[in-house]
């Protein structure tokens, strides 16, 4: 069996004195090795670092292995602020590494979400040891699926991420007083634990409540509000032109940052860098084959992909490439790989998205139908009532919320049964007549909605919906967008984005269309008053109407591959 050796808790020492701890694994022998590096704030041998990274497999694989609490958070000094020293310790941690004993000079990185996150600022600082990345399911503008999306709040993410962070803040604190710690971690425990009971439900959303009770750092809404500057310099959108590395991207259709792992690849590829990217049918914390109530096949799985190995193996692979192994690395020419749902396989690309989709675009119409054809006549408008006090639940879809964070089933991920919100007055549905051949939708989705609301502001929020030949619902995909209303009651066109798939919807299927104006508590109540989310408590129901006339073409544009 190969030796491993460890050494825990190595001081690296930053630029302004601050000690960061991390673990490091060698194989044996004199070396030396390209060394993978791993920057996180959860702890250094948490289940969820393994998940992402096994050192020991990695270490067999002829690799050092660097693993590395972030600043402030379990054996790393520092304070604990979310996002904010990223780019600089990531720079100064890269120097760090390659200069171990043992290391070949040559560091890549790897990891998923944060960690995702801690590669990309590492890359944008431009340490010349770095040769490659391989950031997994994370975001590309934070204001697209981390801190909001479409406007609203991510506010499943954004809550009980930053109350499970808390623990270790508390912990810290009150490291001289025992009885403040138990009374600060029984109550943060208290409040994660009401999440779904009510406590998502606290006002301002904006400016969450228990945030303030427990005096944590939150991550990174309200202050991104507050502070510009300082958002600016957290964005990896817009400037992956800086990052002149090698890249190999990682992400779920079900996943919290689906979206922003295909803009990540799709700028690299723009910026004319190798860029690989594979997508599966997973969620944020699921990369096996069942994911929600649909089974896609063992082919689907992380540790089969389709015959091609564990994906693990893949990244070692592309590593042994990109950071050579004492001779020059080879050029990395970049692939896709896509999960295709409904037919539950793998596919080869060379680009994302593709070129040889077509924007087809199905119309809502009256009577719930969902056709090709536009209106040709006047059709009367679909109405409901949205009331914030009681919001259409969350139901599956590319989400992490509370439980999902410790990879139980409070709020699970992926295509769910939606008979119970399609059952609710406030949703609005539109089906296809039956599908007479496969029809494939691989790309952006987005719905064209002409609406009007009573008030000043509200949310619209579409879903995509893949229907069996027994009448059951699953969501594919689905989107939010806050607006403001200059003339309340009037109709105006919104774009609702719904991010990305990959399906085949199968003959004998529908195509659905869910039409709303919540999805809680994935994403914040719109109060539908205007006011601020930072201040705004009292609700006010909304009228809601959608056009669908020839004046008012309501629709969803399906990027649609033809069959070859």
């Amino acid at each position: 069996m190969a030796e491993i050796r460890i050494e825990l808790d190595l001081p690296a020492r930053m630029r302004d004195g601050t000690v960061l701890r991390a673990d490091v694994y060698r194989p044996g022998g004199p070396g030396p090795w390209p060394v993978l590096l791993c920057r996180l704030p959860y702890g250094k041998q948490t289940p969820m670092m393994t998940a992402v990274l096994d050192p020991s497999a990695a270490v067999r694989r002829g690799f050092m292995v660097v693993v590395q609490d972030t600043r402030g958070r379990f054996a790393s000094e520092g304070e604990w602020d979310p996002l904010t020293y990223e780019e600089r310790d990531g720079h100064d941690t890269v120097r760090w590494a390659a200069a171990l004993p043992g290391s070949n000079g040559a560091v890549g990185m790897i990891g998923g979400s944060y960690f995702g996150n801690t590669q990309w600022m590492a890359a944008l600082s431009k340490p010349p040891e770095l040769k490659a990345i391989a950031p997994m399911i994370t975001w590309s503008d934070p204001d697209d699926g981390l801190w909001t999306r479409g406007g609203a709040i991510e506010l499943g993410l954004s809550v009980p991420w930053t109350l499970l962070q808390g623990a270790d803040t508390l912990i810290r604190r009150h490291s001289a007083d025992l009885d403040g710690l138990v009374n600060g971690i029984t109550a943060l425990i208290q409040d994660f634990d009401g999440l779904a009971d009510g406590g998502y439900g606290e006002l301002p959303a904006g400016r969450f409540p228990a945030f303030a009770r427990h005096d944590l750092p939150e991550l990174g809404y309200e202050r991104s509000r507050r502070e510009p500057a300082w958002a600016a310099s957290t964005r990896v959108a817009g400037r992956h032109h800086e990052v002149d590395l090698p890249t190999f991207q990682v992400g779920g259709w079900y996943d919290i940052f689906s979206q922003g792992t295909l803009d990540n690849f799709t700028a690299m590829r723009r910026a004319g860098r190798p860029a690989t990217l594979v997508m599966g049918p997973w969620s944020h914390t699921n990369w096996r084959h069942v994911v929600g109530d649909v089974n896609f096949g063992f082919a689907a799985n992380s540790e089969f992909m389709g015959l091609r190995g564990r994906l693990h193996d893949l990244q070692f692979d592309w590593f042994r490439r990109t950071l050579g192994d004492g001779e020059p690395p080879e050029p990395d020419t970049g692939q896709v790989l896509l999960f295709v749902m409904g037919v539950n396989q793998w596919r080869e690309e060379t680009e994302w998205p593709l070129s040889r989709a077509v924007d087809t675009d199905l119309h809502l119409r009256a009577d719930g139908r969902l056709t090709p054809e536009p209106p040709s006549t006047a059709e009367p408008a679909e109405e409901f009532t949205y009331d914030p006090t009681d919001p259409v639940p969350t139901m599956g879809g590319a989400l992490l919320l509370g439980g999902g964070l410790l990879m139980t089933d409070e709020f699970p991920p992926g295509p769910l049964d939606q008979s119970a919100v399609e059952a609710r007055e406030d949703v609005l549905v539109f089906t296809t007549e039956a599908l007479t051949e496969d029809v494939e939708v691989t790309g952006r989705v987005s719905v064209v909605l002409f609406a009007a609301t009573d008030g000043p502001s509200t949310d619209w929020v579409a879903r995509l919906c893949d229907v069996d030949e027994n009448g059951v619902s699953r969501n594919v995909t689905d989107g939010v967008v806050r607006v403001r209303t200059a003339a309340p009651g009037e109709p105006a066109e919104h774009a609702v984005d719904l991010w990305s798939t990959s399906i085949v919807f199968r003959a004998g299927h529908r195509i659905r269309v869910q039409v709303t104006s919540s999805n809680f508590p994935r994403w914040d109540r719109n109060l539908n008053t205007g006011e601020p989310e930072h201040t705004a408590t009292t609700p006010r129901t909304a009228r809601q109407r959608i056009f669908h006339d020839p004046a008012h073409p309501s629709r969803i544009i399906l990027p649609v591959v033809p069959p070859t």
